[in-house]
């Protein structure tokens, strides 16, 4: 039997899923209502839809018996009946509630129901790495009995060619937490990161939160991009990844599109290791997807039309250190190639750093490190943060905003905001762009970067050293933590004082040692002594 049907399906049911989900034709919820269920509490209007008879029904949904909302249906392509579909009036919550609707006919409900904020987890290996494959697994599953207002949801990983209007088959549906329904077995349900998240923003939310989990390992972020979002990349939609067979656009068809229909907060992403090989068009790649989400989950259900969006930023890899590409590259182009989160380009997003989170005795492989705990602590502080605007102290590392260079000394020194001040945990991490060209593009056909230790730190600043690497040539470029595996646990070079909040990875390019000042990216003044 497939794996992913190990809940729901038999040989029967995975050959018409949909059948088996739910039943177009006659008064039902979508499949992605049941009991038990967290709706998007106010200031938004939750969506609730279904389907019924046959199009031009009318169909009134009513909360606690109240609030009648009524519904015209229609017809769609594809489905037997009819389509209905409203929004709620907002609902702050948080006592359960039951909802109930009704073709005059005949009656459907949903018991237990909630309102709070509902995420939506997405991605590949990294996110769908489950709780009890964690480190500290049997506390987080014990724990489970304290946080019974979160619920969860997976959905099963299937494909499609086409935008499907509804789940194919579900893995495990609306669920309270529990040593079962988080920890079923390694690579089922739930997701770690997805939960973890949850439980954090829980402790400072104190109201209900809904987890809707949908990822699949060793995926493209093509394969959860839709059609439009590729064509502004100037990716063609029929291509298959190597590794899986899978065409772009087919995971968003089957396990997100679906979802659109639903009000949610926000989403939060971990991927990016499939895409390491051939990384370049991520810069487009990732913002783009991240702009379509919120374009057709606005257009669809009405959730906000700038919801907040989180990510992972790539945790380590190999423990090999002479390894510059690929997983480097992905963590620059996941900020759209400005090291930060928010920006100009990326905003309301935020994301969690994880480089300095290695483990190279995971039994899951380096490239699924088992300390899912810290990565969403951080997550959740820069969720909290961005998404929430609350006050819970420093969830990223400052902005460099000058350079000082002493080209007597063959000395550097990057100045940082005031934001927050620098704790320094190792002098190595820095690396010069050195070349006799002073037109170099660092791209290693006339240059060479150096490493260059710390010599001096300051409460906002750091200075580094280029004596006898770059001494007789030209500066034309910096970066940081530009390793795959750029440092031991929690041991790279900077983080915030006070905390484990490590800066991330930092590039630019531009001759920086001459008065006579050309910079190409990271448009930053440049003080020369």
């Amino acid at each position: 039997m497939d794996p992913s049907c190990h809940r729901y399906c038999d040989s029967a049911s995975r050959i018409n899923s949909i059948a088996f989900l739910l039943e177009p034709g006659k008064l039902s919820f979508a499949s992605y209502f049941n009991n038990g269920m967290v709706l998007q509490k106010a200031p938004q209007s939750a969506q609730v839809w279904g389907y019924c008879s046959k199009p031009g029904q009318n169909v009134t949904v009513t909360v606690n018996g109240q609030q009648h909302v009524r519904a015209f249906s229609v017809n769609y392509p594809n489905v037997h009946g009819g389509v209905w579909t409203v929004s709620l009036s907002p609902q702050e919550g948080p006592e359960p509630v039951t909802i109930e609707a009704t073709d005059g006919q005949n009656k459907i409900n949903l018991t237990d129901v909630l309102f709070g904020d509902v995420w939506i987890c997405s991605g590949q290996s990294n996110m769908e790495f489950t709780l009890d494959m964690a480190l500290n697994a049997s506390y987080e599953l014990a724990d489970t009995t304290n946080y019974q207002n979160i619920r969860v949801f997976t959905a099963t990983k299937r494909t499609s060619s086409n935008p499907e209007l509804d789940l194919l088959q579900i893995d495990e549906p609306w669920s309270k937490p529990s040593k079962d329904s988080l920890g079923h077995k390694p690579w089922t349900y739930f997701s770690a990161v997805c939960w973890l998240y949850g439980k954090y923003i829980y402790q400072k939310l104190k109201y209900p939160v809904g987890l809707v989990a949908s990822s699949w390992g060793g995926t493209a972020i093509e394969l959860w991009s839709s059609p439009d979002a590729l064509k502004l990349c100037n990716t063609p939609n029929k291509v298959k990844s190597q590794r899986n067979a899978i065409s772009n656009s087919q995971l968003w068809n089957a396990m997100m599109h679906p979802f659109t229909k639903m009000t949610i907060k926000g989403a939060i992403w971990y991927q990016g290791e499939a895409n390491a090989g051939k990384p370049d068009k991520y810069s487009c790649y990732f913002p783009t997807m991240i702009d379509d989400w919120r374009k057709k989950f606005n257009a669809a259900s009405g959730t906000a039309a700038n919801f907040p969006f989180g990510f992972v930023q790539l945790a380590p890899n190999r423990n090999d250190p002479s390894v510059i590409t690929g997983f480097p590259d992905i963590r620059w182009h996941q900020t759209a190639d400005y090291g930060y989160v928010p920006n100009y380009r990326m905003q309301n997003v935020f994301m969690s750093v994880a480089m300095d989170l290695p483990d190279y005795k995971s039994p899951y492989g380096s490239i699924h490190p088992r300390d899912k705990e810290d990565v969403c602590h951080r997550l959740a502080l820069a969720g909290l943060s961005v998404a929430y605007n609350m006050q819970v102290g420093p969830f990223q590392g400052p902005n460099i905003t000058a350079f000082y260079v002493d080209i007597g000394f063959f000395t550097v020194g990057f100045e940082f905001d005031n934001a927050v001040e620098i704790e320094v945990r190792s002098k190595t991490g820095f690396e010069l762009c050195c070349s006799s060209n002073n037109q170099s593009k660092c791209d290693g056909t006339d240059s060479v970067w150096m490493e260059t230790p710390i010599i001096k730190e300051e409460p906002h600043k750091i200075t580094v050293s280029y004596n006898g690497t770059c001494s007789n040539k030209y500066v034309m470029g910096y970066r940081y933590a530009w390793r795959e595996s750029p440092c031991p646990f929690k041991m790279c070079a900077l983080y915030v004082k006070g905390t484990d909040i490590p800066f991330s990875p930092m590039f630019g390019k531009g001759l920086i040692n001459s008065k006579h000042i050309k910079f190409y990216q990271n448009k930053i003044p440049i003080f020369v002594r």
